[in-house]
């Protein structure tokens, strides 16, 4: 018998059945207003996102005077988890900050 190509074969069928796919991707979008405090943006990026300070408030202000920011690209899960506690921040301090998803196509 011939285990070692037997073994090698079904080694390849195996790799084969069993390949790892990343999950896709998305960009979380920062949005301006014209309501949500500055330093309450910041803070948001920086407890929720875990941006380092100075990174989060450049991100506030591109988004202040770009109308919109990239924050960052992420798993789905870890985006749409992100995104729900910023609103919900946000929300129960009477602002209306906000941020979008969008799948990072290559």
């Amino acid at each position: 018998m011939n285990g070692g190509k037997t073994d090698r074969l079904l080694e390849e069928e195996v790799a084969e059945e069993t390949e790892v796919t990343e999950p896709p991707l998305y960009r979380v979008f920062l949005h301006n207003d014209d309501f949500t405090p500055r330093a309450f943006v910041v803070a948001v990026l920086v407890t929720i996102f875990q941006k380092p300070e100075a990174e989060a408030a450049a991100l506030m202000w591109q988004a202040h005077h770009h109308g919109i920011a990239l924050c960052g690209i992420y798993p789905l899960e870890f985006a749409e988890t992100r995104v729900a506690r910023a609103h919900e921040a946000a929300r129960e301090n009477g602002f209306p900050l906000r941020f979008t998803l969008e799948e990072d196509r290559p």
